[in-house]
């Protein structure tokens, strides 16, 4: 659909099928439900409640889609900014957002939501998602396995020794990669010489497509192919989805430095919700009553979420060195004495 939510006339040049009324539908729940969950972390972070939140403003149809097009027997392997797919998933907010407290556990079950942890660090998840589309594999399964990356990702080597592998073997893995068109403050420009980081694909032999992120209908049409493609043997698709995150990196980011209020107004007409909202009205599959039920339902969440987030860890200094290595190297246990030499100068000084 294009922005203003109509039909695009090149719905199916692609040769992918319209997702039905039902699972529109239920994509504008999942991006209401998201957007809501979003807003309420980041303010979570200003009161404090959170040591860090990446918002996904702006992103949300790409990661709903994403992950609307999948099994609940496939895996996902998620990255920092993929909280509201987490919760798409049926995750507990509360435990999505454990890890964003400061706390070392990564919250949920792994195993039983077939969600690898959120992954800090650019694309060292594309490896674990590739090993694990194998193992599938190799003992028989259909699991699909996708991966989501930033664009940043894809200047990693872990990107291309995950890619290289999977073509390699034919593992049955989606790459997802969400281009919001920053890495932090880098620009896309300075990530790639590629016309679109979807060419890459080309020099792994396997296919590479470019998706409008902010339209929910083709996500799921892009990602249901490519993970049919990849479940009856035909390997791994490079996914492009060309998207915008409206906030900065982080809340220790100030995104004025890098992009101007005209580029982000520009993108906020393109709003991924927005869209599916005026498309579903149009169609009239979408009232007044509906609207405001699945408002009030996206509230009540937000209110349970504030309500059960427990308060912030407090760990205790020894924790920054217990898990370094093995046997602490001289080098650990000089840091060790130091802080706790100046936790103990800070309580006499609190005593005095």
């Amino acid at each position: 659909m294009d922005p203003q939510g109509a039909r695009a006339p090149e719905a199916r040049a692609a040769g992918h099928a319209v997702p039905d009324a039902a699972t529109l539908l239920a994509a504008h729940r999942a991006l209401v439900r998201g957007r809501r969950f979003d807003r309420q972390a980041t303010a979570l972070v200003k009161q404090g409640r959170l040591a860090v939140y990446p918002s996904a403003h702006g992103q949300e149809a790409a990661e709903v889609g994403a992950v609307l097009a999948l099994r609940a027997t496939d895996w996902l392997f998620p990255t920092y900014r993929d909280s509201v797919a987490l919760v798409t998933r049926g995750i507990d907010p509360v435990e999505v957002l454990t890890l964003l407290r400061g706390d070392w556990h990564c919250g949920y079950d792994p195993i039983a939501h077939r969600t690898g942890p959120q992954c800090t660090p650019l694309a060292t998840q594309a490896p674990h998602a590739v090993g694990v589309a194998y193992a599938a594999r190799a003992r028989g399964e259909d699991t699909v396995v996708l991966a989501f990356l930033g664009d940043g990702a894809t200047s990693e080597g872990d990107f291309h020794e995950a890619m290289n592998f999977a073509a390699v073997f034919q593992a049955p893995v989606v790459f997802f990669v969400q281009n919001n068109r920053y890495a932090i403050s880098v620009p896309l420009a300075r990530q790639t010489a590629a016309p679109s980081l979807a060419h890459k694909a080309v020099g792994y032999g396997v296919p590479g497509i470019g998706v409008d992120g902010n339209d929910v209908a083709a996500v799921l049409a892009v990602v249901g192919a490519a993970a049919e493609r990849a479940r009856t043997g035909g390997g791994p698709t490079l996914v492009e989805a060309h998207t915008y995150r409206m906030d900065a990196h982080t809340n220790a980011d100030d995104a004025s430095r890098y992009r101007s209020d005209e580029e982000v107004a520009a993108w906020r007409d393109r709003d991924p919700l927005d869209r599916i909202t005026a498309h579903l009205r149009g169609a009239g599959l979408l009232d007044a009553a509906l609207e405001a039920e699945i408002a009030a339902q996206a509230e009540a969440d937000a209110a349970d979420l504030r309500e059960r987030l427990p308060a912030g860890p407090v760990p205790g200094g020894d924790e920054l060195f217990a898990h370094v290595y093995a046997s602490p190297t001289p080098q650990l246990r000089d840091q060790a004495e130091r802080l706790r030499a100046e936790q103990a100068a800070d309580e006499l000084e609190d005593a005095r």
